[in-house]
C-alpha cells in the first residue's frame, strides 16, 4: 500500500470540505403568491327581477301609399321628427304622367257629355212634335245618362291621381323617432311597403321576458320599480300594462310591457332596464361565479384571513348572470379569492389584492 504523505493528506481533506459545502447550498425560499380577491357583499336578490329593453309603446312602419322608385330619403336613424315632415320622396315623373292622363280622360269625358247632353234635349225637342219616335229619344236619352256615368268616374279618377301625386312624399302624422331604415334611395318599392319605422317617445316601457312559474308572482305583484343599467340609484314607478297570451315558441317565455310611469328625460329609448317585482329588494350574498368551487365535498368559497389562506364550505341559492347567490356559510366583507381557489390550500400565505368591483367596470 503507497503511503500518502502528512502534507498531501492535508490537502485533499480541506478539498473534500471545500466540495462538501458547494452540494450543500440552501435553496430561496418560496415566493409569495398573489392572488385577486373581492368582498363578499349584499345585492338584490334575482328572484323577482328581470332585465329588458326601453321600448315605446307605439311603433309604427311607414309606408307609400303607392307604388315607385325612392328618388331620396330626407331622415336618418335617430332623427326627432316633426308633425307633416317630409322623410323621403318618390320618383314624381310617372305620379304625374298618371295625373295629367287622368285630366286628359276627364276632359274628353266632359267633352262626350256634353255632345249627349245636346243631343239630348234636340230630340227631345223633335219628339215633342212627333218628328221622331219615343224610341229614338230613349236612345238618345240612355246614351246622356252613360256619359254622366263616364263623367263621374272620370272626375274620381283624376281626384285619385292628384291625391296619388301628393302620396309620393312620405311624412308622418305624429311627432316621432326613427328607429329603423327599410329602404334607401334608388329602391323600387310597392304600395304599403315598409320604408321606415318610427317611435313615439311620449309613452316608454320595459320589454320583458317572463318564464312560466313566475306569471302568478308578475300578475299579483302591486309594485313595479325600474331602474336603469346606466344609472342603477334612478329607481321609476312602473306598472303592468300588457301580458301575451302564448309563450315564445322558442324561449318558452311570456313576453310583457311595463310601463314606465312618469319617465325621466334620461330614459332614452334601446336603454337596459330592471324591472324588480314586490320582494326582489331583499338583499342577498353575492360571489363572483368563479369564486365557487367544489372539491367533491360540496360547494365551497376560499378566502383569505390573516396573509393566509381558508376554506369556506357554503350553500348556494341561485347562479346568476352576475355571480352566485348565497344562502349561508359566508359573512358579508370577507376577502373572496374570485379566480384560482382550486390551486390552493388551507393555511397557505398569499398576497391578497383587491380586484376591481363590477360597478366600476361600466
Amino acid at each position: 500500500m503507497t503511503k500518502i504523505a502528512p502534507r498531501a493528506a492535508a490537502s485533499l481533506l480541506a478539498l473534500a470540505a471545500l466540495l462538501g459545502g458547494c452540494s450543500k447550498s440552501e435553496s430561496p425560499p418560496p415566493a409569495t403568491r398573489i392572488v385577486l380577491v373581492q368582498p363578499a357583499a349584499s345585492g338584490p336578490s334575482t328572484g323577482g327581477i328581470y332585465t329588458g329593453e326601453i321600448r315605446a309603446r307605439h311603433e309604427v312602419d311607414l309606408a307609400f301609399r303607392v307604388g315607385g322608385r325612392i328618388a331620396t330619403r330626407l331622415v336618418d336613424v335617430g332623427a326627432e321628427i316633426r308633425t307633416g315632415q317630409a322623410l323621403a320622396r318618390l320618383d314624381p315623373a310617372d305620379l304625374e304622367l298618371a295625373a295629367a292622363a287622368a285630366r286628359a280622360q276627364l276632359a274628353a269625358a266632359e267633352s262626350e257629355h256634353a255632345t249627349a247632353r245636346a243631343e239630348r234635349v234636340r230630340y227631345a225637342d223633335l219628339v215633342a212634335r212627333k218628328f221622331v219616335s219615343q224610341a229614338a229619344f230613349e236612345a238618345k236619352d240612355n246614351a246622356f245618362n252613360s256619359t254622366l256615368a263616364r263623367l263621374e268616374q272620370a272626375r274620381s279618377q283624376s281626384r285619385i291621381s292628384g291625391n296619388q301625386a301628393a302620396y309620393g312624399t312620405l311624412s308622418s302624422e305624429f311627432p316621432a323617432i326613427v328607429t329603423t331604415v327599410l329602404a334607401d334611395a334608388g329602391q323600387v318599392v310597392g304600395a304599403g311597403q315598409a320604408v321606415m319605422r318610427v317611435a313615439r317617445p311620449e309613452e316608454k316601457e320595459v320589454a320583458i321576458a317572463i318564464p312560466e312559474s313566475r306569471l302568478a308572482e308578475l300578475k299579483a305583484a302591486k309594485n313595479l320599480a325600474v331602474s336603469l343599467w346606466a344609472d342603477p340609484k334612478m329607481i321609476l314607478r312602473g306598472e303592468l300594462r300588457e301580458l301575451s297570451p302564448a309563450a315564445d315558441p322558442a324561449t318558452r317565455t311570456y313576453a310583457a310591457r311595463i310601463r314606465i310611469l312618469n319617465p325621466t328625460p334620461e330614459v332614452r329609448l334601446g336603454m337596459t332596464a330592471r324591472v324588480a317585482l314586490d320582494g326582489a329588494v331583499e338583499s342577498a350574498l353575492l360571489v363572483p361565479l368563479g369564486a365557487v368551487i367544489d372539491a367533491g365535498q360540496g360547494p365551497l368559497v376560499r378566502v383569505v384571513k390573516d396573509g393566509k389562506v381558508a376554506t369556506r364550505p357554503v350553500k348556494v341559492a341561485r347562479f346568476r348572470e352576475d355571480g352566485v347567490e348565497l344562502s349561508g356559510g359566508l359573512a358579508a366583507g370577507e376577502q373572496v379569492i374570485i379566480s384560482g381557489a382550486g390551486r390552493l390550500v388551507d393555511g397557505q400565505e398569499v398576497e391578497a389584492r383587491p380586484a376591481t368591483t363590477p360597478d366600476r367596470q361600466r
